[in-house]
């Protein structure tokens, strides 16, 4: 009895711990938000907006669902979550599927894809990496569109590589030499590099591609039925981010509550992530990034045929509403 009231109780605090240490008052209408990674400070903003009642003030709880299991885009499809985080990408092929899903606010305004090399290797701009080892993810996600991205601007494609699968242990593929160049998320295996002391070269796919990243996703139905519920998130989500943007310090404090376990040398993620993030005003979809996600998909063949409307695919409505 003893060993399951500890149980219990560890249970709750761990609860708690992703709650941010705080109970969800009966008022609220709890919303269970799919992440797609891991608890981290680049969800500063959200954690921002928590922390400082920006979500309670529109009759909001979240629940962040950091389980890579959680297809937060079939979710929303189906109608089952109002919302998800998800990549522009990602929008594209569900709406090519038939799912009646909407992005409803840019947050991240710069792909946040690009290819790290060793600075010894000489690899400065895309077209060094003609015949060089490249190592990818995996072919599928932001990662593999990115890099295909960055080719296709420059006059390269798959075939001018020698694209090789290492899962997520880019760092390690490059340290020993396994790869020449890796394929990662700008905000977070250069950190990683930099901290251990190895020059990199970083080229960066939004400098060469205007491709659409992460933001927040709904459904048709939401949008229809829900709209100020869908106004209400964007706004507190857009507030947490404004003042992440102004005092990245304070984030950093605040997303230790959040974080378990956080540690400086995780600060670095929160400072690469700031540029990605900034734009004026905040949050708005910009249709040339559509088109040109679109097109790339079409061109790679992850596209059967084009759609009739890029436009439904975004939606700058809610953004409009919720700036002062």
């Amino acid at each position: 009895m003893k060993r399951t009231l500890i149980l219990l109780f560890i249970t709750l605090m761990a609860f708690l711990a992703a709650c941010g240490g705080q109970s969800v008052p009966d008022d609220l209408r709890t919303i269970r938000l799919p992440m797609g990674y891991v608890a981290d400070p680049q969800y500063a903003p959200l954690y921002v907006a928590v922390d400082k009642g920006y979500f309670a003030e529109e009759g909001l709880a979240l629940e962040f669902d950091y389980s890579f299991e959680t297809d937060g885009i079939a979710l929303v499809g189906a109608g089952e979550l109002p919302f998800a985080l998800a990549s522009g990408e990602q929008v594209v092929l569900a709406r090519a599927e038939g799912l009646p899903v909407t992005f409803v606010m840019q947050w991240w305004q710069r792909y946040p894809i690009a290819v790290v090399s060793k600075a010894s290797a000489g690899i400065t701009t895309p077209a060094d990496l003609a015949g060089r080892k490249v190592g990818v993810p995996g072919f599928f996600g932001a990662s593999y569109v990115g890099l295909v991205g960055l080719l296709a601007a420059n006059g390269l494609t798959l075939d001018d590589i020698d694209a090789n699968e290492i899962g997520f242990n880019q760092v390690e593929s490059l340290l020993t030499d396994q790869s020449e160049a890796v394929v990662v998320y700008i905000n977070n295996e250069p950190v990683q590099l930099a901290q251990r002391g190895e020059a990199i070269d970083v080229i960066a796919v939004a400098d060469y591609a205007n491709l659409v990243a992460n933001g927040v996703l709904t459904n048709e139905q939401t949008i229809a039925e829900e709209p100020e519920l869908v106004e209400g998130f964007v706004r507190a989500f857009l507030r947490g981010l404004q003042d992440t943007l102004d005092d990245p310090d304070a984030a950093f404090e605040i997303s230790r509550g959040f974080v378990e376990g956080l540690t400086d040398d995780r600060r670095g993620v929160l400072d690469a992530s700031l540029a990605l993030w900034r734009a004026e005003p905040l949050g708005r979809a910009d249709p040339a990034a559509w088109q040109e996600t679109h097109d790339l998909l079409l061109s790679m063949g992850l596209l059967d045929a084009p759609l009739d409307d890029v436009a439904t695919l975004y939606t700058n409505e809610f953004v409009a509403r919720a700036e002062p």
